[in-house]
């Protein structure tokens, strides 16, 4: 006679459900998304989502007890960043479903970026091609604390909020390539339109770093054991 499975069963699957609720929440999908560029603070994930300090806090501790991210103590600050690189893989792979599943992402995608580059962005494979050009300079326009947690080689760290300021030191006889935090990020759009605004020849990314290195299979970013 088979033993009754149905406690095992129970049991697994019930540690499981444990993924998916604490994924199932628009905030802290967000939240996990920002933390796969890098180390975060409380305060500033807070700024970043729009989030009060207490509700940012309530879904780290969600996340926390799912065992999705980590923190440390930097001074006086809570830090959190993702628990695994397989945390940042998930992330990846549930996008892609997403899409695949859900028209409305990409409509969403295309009514708030086209206004600002209605262009072909390039791909990440593309990229790793055009880099070994000499008349191509990549931008990233993410904040410097996620560019120095991780970018991709040869790139200019260059924040959306300082591009007109600093622009100047770009070459206007090369090629403007930028890239942000991957397909749910405006800023690469947004520094396209501004350089091409001022004379540049400018193209975008849709890709992030994240992306770049899993087409490219070259290893980066740091987390912090």
């Amino acid at each position: 006679m088979a033993a009754n499975s149905r406690p095992f069963k129970e049991a697994v699957y019930a540690e499981l459900a444990r993924l998916g609720k604490a994924m199932g929440n628009p905030r802290r999908m967000e939240l996990l998304d920002l933390l796969s560029q890098g180390p975060k603070s409380v305060e500033a994930l807070a700024r970043e989502t729009q989030q009060s300090l207490a509700n940012v806090s309530q879904h780290l501790q969600t996340l926390l007890d799912a065992r999705l991210v980590k923190f440390y103590k930097r001074g006086n600050y809570s830090v959190y960043q993702l628990a695994d690189d397989r945390i940042m893989d998930l992330l990846l792979k549930v996008q892609e479903l997403g899409e695949w599943l859900y028209r409305a992402i990409e409509t969403e995608r295309e009514t708030w970026i086209q206004p600002l580059d209605s262009h072909m962005p390039l791909t990440a494979d593309q990229l790793s091609v055009l880099m070994k050009d000499s008349d191509v300079v990549l931008i990233d326009v993410r904040p410097r604390d996620e560019y120095e947690f991780d970018h991709i080689p040869g790139a200019w760290s260059i924040p959306i909020e300082e591009l007109e300021q600093t622009m100047a030191k770009l070459p206007k006889d090369k090629q403007i390539v930028a890239y942000c935090r991957g397909r749910y990020c405006l800023f690469a759009a947004e520094a396209v339109q501004i350089l091409r605004r001022h004379g540049y020849r400018a193209v975008r990314v849709e890709q992030g770093v994240r992306e770049w290195r899993r087409a490219t299979s070259v290893s980066g970013g740091r987390i912090v054991r």
